[in-house]
């Protein structure tokens, strides 16, 4: 069995949904399917949140009316037969009742999460509904039923393999599963969500639970890109990339992947195939435990870095020093992306400048604070260890008329990062492409 993920773009129309049904009963094969909410939909509930949380139920009334009239004029485009439309009206009609329920009392985190979780049960049902009108056993699985986060919101695979084997074991026989992404409960039996990753999360995590033979991750890109084709010219698709290049190029900038959702898939050996609803015929990227040696795969680029560099020739070589300053980072929750050190000094990047005065603040007590604002992490990507002469040079060379404030090589034997300012961004990837990519 494999599973499939379609995100928000993919069923965010009903032809799309009607494209989506084709490419997961095409094999005839049992399949796994998990659906995000249609495209806006999650924006809308969270604005319906933001409402009731400032006691405006007028407001969320007036989202809730205009959201509930274009799901109900979905229905005529996407079912022929009466009796699926009366059924996926009144169901949708019980959802939207279901969310006016909450203009009428108090509003708090607990309720917020059953609102935001209603855009991927509405999607599952419409879909499901559809795929049973044109024939085919499609079973609707219940997410709440099997996904679950342990006391520290981490998800509980011993849990999730478990109660996915019952849950699956009452409904033999299907060719088609489908259930929602995202969406779970906490330990406590809480609706709650997964938050990093959201549906490919739950692909993965489905996928290492049954196990799959296969994860294909469907969206509107045709696989990981060797360049941003936002600011680069002729980029193409990687086909390969090792488990760990994947989470290095999610990390730095590739929006296609979030860096821990495949980590479940990665653990158990099941391939994530990444694909394109749009071109379902393209090869896509398939990522695995497979490294090719030798070779540069992709340049990604992360936006909105502070660098903050800390110099003092009193307290650097001191025993400590380093400790006391990752503990106000620490402190602050602000997780550092690069880091580089010397005899005086210390430099650091962040991409989360919500506490940046405090942690300055903090900082000075142990030596002179810089800070410089408005960069951005260009990250080289492949089988970059030490013992391949030659590649940091290539990255380097292709860097050479870019001002770069700093340079990050050995942490990982799969990146090379450099910090620079965001105005020389484009110039700095299109030079990489031309350096690096040049067939």
């Amino acid at each position: 069995m494999k599973v499939m993920k379609f995100g928000g773009t993919s069923v965010g129309s009903p032809a799309r949904m009607k494209e989506v049904a084709k490419l997961i009963t095409k094999s005839g094969e049992p399949t796994f399917v998990v659906l995000s909410a249609m495209s806006g939909t999650t924006n809308s509930l969270v604005e319906i949140s933001n409402y009731l949380y400032k006691k405006n139920p007028d407001g969320a009334n007036e989202v809730i009316n205009r959201l509930e009239e274009k799901y109900l004029q979905h229905i005529e485009e996407l079912y022929s037969n009466d009796e699926y439309k009366t059924r996926t009206k009144d169901f949708l009609l019980s959802e939207f009742n279901l969310l006016r329920s909450y203009t009428k009392g108090m509003f708090t985190s607990f309720e917020e999460k059953i609102v935001v979780a209603q855009g991927e049960i509405m999607s599952t049902n419409m879909v499901n509904n559809y795929l049973q009108e044109q024939g085919v056993k499609s079973t609707l699985l219940d997410a709440l039923s099997f996904m679950r986060t342990n006391k520290n919101s981490e998800p509980d695979p011993t849990y999730i393999k478990e109660h996915l084997a019952s849950v699956l074991s009452q409904c033999p026989g299907q060719q088609i599963y489908i259930t929602q992404g995202f969406i779970c409960r906490n330990a406590y039996g809480e609706v709650s969500n997964l938050q990093r990753g959201g549906s490919d999360y739950t692909a993965s995590l489905i996928g290492a639970a049954l196990p799959a033979d296969e994860i294909q991750i469907w969206t509107d890109i045709d696989g990981m890109h060797n360049n941003d084709p936002r600011f680069v010219d002729h980029t193409t698709a990687v086909h390969q990339l090792n488990f760990e290049e994947a989470a290095e190029l999610a990390y730095f900038g590739a929006k296609i992947l979030h860096p821990t959702c495949v980590q479940p898939a990665k653990y158990a050996g099941i391939p994530v195939r990444l694909k394109n609803t749009m071109e379902p015929d393209a090869e896509g990227t398939i990522i695995n435990n497979d490294l090719k040696r030798n070779a540069i795969k992709a340049v990604a680029a992360k936006d909105n870095i502070t660098a903050i560099k800390i110099k003092s020739s009193r307290m650097l070589l001191a025993t400590g020093f380093l400790r006391k300053v990752f503990e106000i980072f620490e402190s602050y929750q602000t997780p550092i992306d690069m880091i580089t050190t010397s005899e005086v000094g210390v430099s650091m990047s962040i991409d989360n400048n919500t506490h940046l005065d405090e942690i300055v603040d903090e900082l000075k007590k142990y030596g002179t604070v810089t800070v410089d604002t408005d960069m951005c992490i260009i990250c080289v990507v492949g089988d970059l260890d030490w013992s391949n002469v030659g590649f940091e040079s290539e990255a380097t060379e292709a860097m050479k008329n870019i001002p770069v404030r700093m340079i990050s090589y050995g942490g990982s034997n799969y990146n090379i990062s450099f910090l620079i300012k965001e105005s020389d961004k484009k110039r700095a990837l299109q030079s990489l492409s031309d350096t690096l990519f040049k067939e």
